[in-house]
């Protein structure tokens, strides 16, 4: 149990993710998500088979059943967060508000402080 508590977690924190954030995407607390990690309660299949989809690994990842993430038919790949591509918009639309949209290098302008931003908050 304690290895798959282990996984959950390594694969919440390579993407930099709160549990808090974490529990609202698959629906759940923030405190089931905690116990999951810490090996206090086992997940229901309903939530592994949530990682497994989410975090694009096999169920014999999270298992322990193997040291590589991917299965036959995944390539590891995790989605993309809908909290974060909500953030990621909203601060594109400030970016896009500061600057004059005719302005030729306006577009240029907007992707650099676009990334710097983004990377700031990493």
């Amino acid at each position: 149990m304690q290895e798959i508590a282990q996984r959950l977690k390594d694969l919440r924190e390579s993407i930099n993710l709160s549990q808090a954030k974490l529990a609202a995407l698959m629906g759940a607390t923030q405190a089931s998500v905690n116990r999951y990690e810490n090996g206090q309660s086992s997940p229901p299949l309903k939530i592994l088979q949530w990682y497994a989809d989410f975090f694009d690994v096999s169920m014999d990842y999270i298992f322990a059943r193997t040291d590589r993430p991917e299965g036959k038919l995944y390539e590891h790949k995790p989605k993309v967060l809908e909290a974060v591509t909500q953030e990621n918009k909203e601060l594109r639309e400030f970016v896009d508000m500061c600057f004059d949209p005719v302005s030729p290098v306006s577009q240029r302008l907007r992707e650099v402080l676009t990334k710097a931003l983004e990377e700031q908050r990493k």
